[in-house]
């Protein structure tokens, strides 16, 4: 094993990356001059946009030329938008590439302005007319999806001059996210902690969930305690950006004539809302078992009190080791090999021609995610060498995958597929690595250890983010009675919700209120409670998988991963064999949830 394939947590400066560990963002331009050359390309393509202003119903020529400019338009913008994006978060403190991604938005924005008559026009060609189109021009067939789905939304598309209004406003809307994503990731700093030995750790916004599985407590409470004395003295500017997020949706929301901006959110996905209430209905009625997880976990952890800081440390901390990142590849080709030689030849690729950027260096981005680049995708990790970390990796190649497969499949227009779907490929690989793990280990600690890892995904996913999903309604929902989001008021309802979701076997460290503002799912627009109901949807189609075979593979993988956008989102989960129409899915995956805590149980007992 070579030196750099050792134990690596992160570097100091973006320069000191070794190349195989960066992603291949020359892949989208090879120099930073290419990339500013296409930003004149792009203007003047916005400029030929705009000349179809007032021309869409002329003919069926007219309309198919415009939309296949306009499939033009958005290739281009794929690779313009991700160059400056990932660029950026590379290192968020390079002043360039904050550049480059600020005027990357304005242009975003200026396309937006320069097609906004496209909508409105749509809807104004009767359907004989439109209808005669499809029959005159065969290459309209491809965009009668989207046609259709602006059509849907007949009511809430306003005129031209009222929906250029909207689009040029675009700036402004996305302020709120702009700056909490500076403030948390490029201005705040965190003090370092020491453990009882002196050995010093410093805590960043990558860091914090390593430290929280720290066997030492002093560790874990001393890094809790200086993420939240951070926040708690930024708890008023965090309430005052929170209130521009929801002020901002209810604004968008309004203008489109919806009664909600949960509303507006959903059908801009063409989901029902009732499937948001019906999540955080089911969750609720299963309460019992989350309270039967946190005594549990008292009772394992041998403590009189059990703390917030305590929620993350494995119970097992017999089975922890260190996973280098060449052992976590090798791990998920592994696990992921039921899904075909076609998938794990992706997976290859992935790895080998640097898709992912590995590790943290100072300024980079926290976090994690894939961005589905037309050119390949890219995944930004920030890995820590634990199974987290391996998680995650397996998680968002299950993402980038996702939206190589729908890119090549699908014409251009129904590529990108809806947020509703976007978090079950990812889920997905996440459950089957687990289920190969599980099977691959004969020691009964590792066993208990990989299990209460399961347990902790049910718990962060399905529980906490529908946690969140509901204190983002409910913060929207002040705002929507006229009422005011202050720190008080946050921090007052994100403690009724821990109180609720956690049970009264732990204690509610106060600083714990604080936790909503370090959250930026919050700035997402109603995303956050896909992630449970995408984690429900994975574990469905993952038990598929494993109990079925090729042909739950094969509906995997061509009704799923392949289908973008082609159809609803809940059709394409029903054409993949999972209804997420009904409770079903969720309350399944409860229920597994109450066995694993079972078995753990039995396991360590």
């Amino acid at each position: 094993m070579s030196d750099t394939q050792k134990i690596i947590s992160g570097f100091d400066q973006r320069s000191d990356v070794p190349r195989e560990f960066t992603w291949a963002v020359e892949d989208l331009y090879a120099s930073d001059a290419d990339w500013r050359a296409d930003a004149d390309k792009i203007k003047e393509l916005a400029q030929r946009l705009e000349a179809f202003q007032n021309t869409l119903a002329d003919s069926a020529k007219q309309l198919l030329s415009f939309l296949t400019l306009q499939d033009e338009v958005v290739v281009l913008l794929d690779r313009f938008l991700n160059y400056a994006m990932t660029r950026s978060d590379e290192d968020t403190k390079n002043t360039v590439y904050q550049g480059f991604k600020d005027q990357a938005t304005g242009i975003y924005v200026a396309i937006s302005a320069a097609t906004a008559f496209a909508e409105p026009e749509l809807l104004s060609i009767p359907e004989e007319t439109l209808a005669r189109f499809f029959s005159e021009e065969p290459g309209l067939t491809v965009y009668r999806r989207y046609i259709g789905d602006i059509r849907r939304k007949r009511a809430h598309i306003l005129s031209n001059a009222e929906e250029k209004i909207l689009a040029a406003a675009g700036d402004l809307a996305q302020a709120p996210d702009d700056i909490f994503s500076l403030l948390n990731n490029a201005d705040i700093t965190f003090d370092s902690v020491t453990d009882i030995e002196g050995t010093r750790f410093p805590v960043t916004q990558a860091s914090f969930l390593p430290l929280m599985h720290n066997p030492d407590r002093s560790v874990r409470k001393a890094t809790f305690e200086s993420i939240y004395r951070t926040y708690k003295g930024l708890k008023n500017t965090s309430a005052a950006l929170l209130s521009a997020q929801m002020k901002q949706l209810r604004f968008f929301a309004k203008a489109r004539g919806y009664d909600s901006a949960l509303a507006a959110a959903l059908d801009n996905t063409n989901v029902d809302p009732a499937v948001y209430y019906n999540l955080i209905e089911a969750v609720h009625d299963r309460m019992e078992s989350m309270y039967k997880y946190v005594r549990l976990r008292k009772k394992l952890l041998q403590v009189d009190e059990l703390h917030m800081y305590d929620l993350y440390v494995p119970v097992v901390s017999e089975a922890v080791r260190t996973i280098p990142f060449a052992e976590a590849k090798a791990d998920i080709r592994e696990a992921l090999a039921v899904l075909g030689d076609d998938y794990t030849a992706l997976l290859d690729e992935g790895f080998e021609k640097r898709w992912i950027d590995v590790y943290e260096n100072t300024g980079k981005r926290s976090g994690a995610y894939s961005c589905g680049s037309r050119v390949h995708p890219l995944v930004l990790l920030n890995y820590k060498n634990d199974l987290d970390s391996e998680f995650t990796t397996a998680h968002e190649m299950g993402h980038a995958i996702h939206s190589y497969l729908s890119n090549k499949n699908q014409p251009v227009i129904d590529a990108e597929y809806g947020i509703f779907v976007a978090e079950v490929a990812s889920t997905c690989n996440e459950a089957l690595l687990m289920q190969h793990l599980l099977k691959k280990t004969t020691d009964k600690k590792e066993r208990a250890y990989l299990i209460n890892y399961f347990l902790e995904q049910f718990r962060t996913t399905l529980y906490r983010q529908t946690m969140f999903a509901e204190f983002e309604l409910k913060m929207s929902e002040l705002i929507q009675n006229g009422e005011s989001i202050n720190a008080e008021t946050a921090c007052r309802t994100y403690h009724d919700l821990i109180r609720l979701y956690f049970g009264d076997d732990v204690v509610l460290d106060r600083q714990i209120d604080l936790e909503w503002a370090r959250i930026p799912h919050f700035y997402y627009n109603f995303y956050v409670y896909q992630y449970a109901t995408g984690f429900s949807a994975a574990i469905a189609l993952s038990q598929k998988i494993l109990k079925e075979g090729a042909p739950a593979v094969k509906a995997y993988k061509e009704k799923f991963l392949s289908a973008g956008c082609s159809k609803d989102p809940v059709s394409i989960l029903r054409d993949a064999g999972v209804d997420m129409s009904t409770k079903k899915p969720v309350e399944e995956a409860l229920a597994l949830f109450d066995s694993l805590i079972d078995e753990l149980k039995e396991l360590l007992s």
